[in-house]
């Protein structure tokens, strides 16, 4: 028989060290957090589940989405980071989320169905739209997206709406591989650093000879790295030559942007202008900016005196690890 002061001592020892494992797993466990419309998971909302997710949580916080349209718009604040949001049925088509709201009623910020405001936050398996109707409505930006933090990570994301549909801003860095994005008017468009990776760019109809701008960059002067679109496809169902590359974005007329794209490696539709697929911007010319490209085919790839091609040489430094790697050595990119 134990004699009952060291029983009560041995006890006391091991409800202390309970104590500190049970301390040490809240501290290091990650969070599961699962979204079903119907009720079957944690919560019924994207934004709820985000809610749940505590302010400066260090693991990581996975939010899984079950099969659905979930209509509101989704914040993310800049003091949650470590989120990961993925669709439980790994089809992109199959979890939507969803929001109808133009800048020119709710800012630019306020029009996008998902703002991403923290590190390290990563989507997959997922579409977001922004449903505001250009037709009906009028012209204005809806972005889908809006990232403005860095080393975001998307994977299988399906990206939809018209004007400005996908916005990268600031010293931030996000990767895109095997997704979507869809619009007309220059809808991957930004000063951050991003990369689409074996992905799509469909650019829709507007159904004028003038169709709209893949992208609208605006990279500052003192940065080397702005837009790259590698091994990807620029797909549409607009006319043949009525789409261009991209325009120069200087914000509020700022002359220390230099903005920088570049397309290597990728397919080019029919759509796209093939005597001059870059034009000039607000009184800038897109001559005065880092427009390139290199090695393209397709429909819509040639080679002419305005279709700046990098070197061989200078192709090696414009890769996809090399647009992310910043001061920190970042690596997202899927190899193999």
């Amino acid at each position: 028989m134990i004699p009952r002061k060291l029983l009560a001592t041995g006890l006391a020892g091991l409800a202390t060290l309970a104590g500190t494992l049970a301390g040490v797993t809240s501290a290091q466990a990650a969070l599961a957090i699962t979204v079903a419309a119907d009720g079957s998971g944690t919560v019924r909302t994207v934004q709820a589940a985000v809610d749940l997710v505590p302010a400066g949580n260090s693991s990581t916080a996975t939010i899984t989405i079950k099969k659905g349209t979930y209509a509101g718009r989704v914040v993310v604040p800049s003091n949650k980071p470590n989120i990961v949001f993925t669709g439980a049925t790994g089809v992109a088509t199959d979890v939507v989320i969803t929001a109808s709201r133009p800048q020119n009623t709710d800012g630019t910020e306020g029009s996008a169905t998902v703002l991403l405001g923290a590190k390290d936050i990563e989507m997959r398996h997922l579409t977001v739209r922004n449903d505001y109707n250009e037709s009906a409505n009028g012209a204005s930006q809806a972005l889908a997206l809006y990232v403005k933090a860095d080393r975001a990570k998307f994977r299988n994301l399906r990206l939809i709406g018209d004007q400005d549909t996908l916005l990268v801003h600031g010293a931030v860095r996000a990767y895109f591989y095997k997704s979507y994005v869809e619009g007309d008017v220059d809808f991957i468009y930004g000063s951050g650093t991003s990369v689409f990776d074996n992905c799509e760019i469909f650019s829709s109809t507007r159904n004028q000879s003038n169709n709209g701008y893949v992208t609208a960059s605006a990279t500052p002067g003192a940065r080397t790295y702005g837009i790259l679109i590698v091994n990807s496809r620029l797909t549409s169902d607009a006319a043949a030559g009525t789409v261009y590359l991209g325009r120069p974005w200087h914000p509020g007329g700022d002359t220390s942007a230099d903005p920088q794209v570049l397309i290597r490696n990728s397919s080019l539709g029919a759509h796209i202008r093939t005597a001059q697929p870059w034009t000039d911007m607000s009184g800038f010319s897109w001559r005065d900016a880092r427009l390139s490209e290199y090695r393209n085919t397709g429909a819509g790839a040639t080679v002419n005196s305005n279709r700046p091609q990098l070197s061989d040489a200078a192709a090696a430094n414009y890769t996809a690890q090399k647009y992310l790697a910043g001061t920190d050595g970042w690596n997202p990119v899927v190899t193999g």
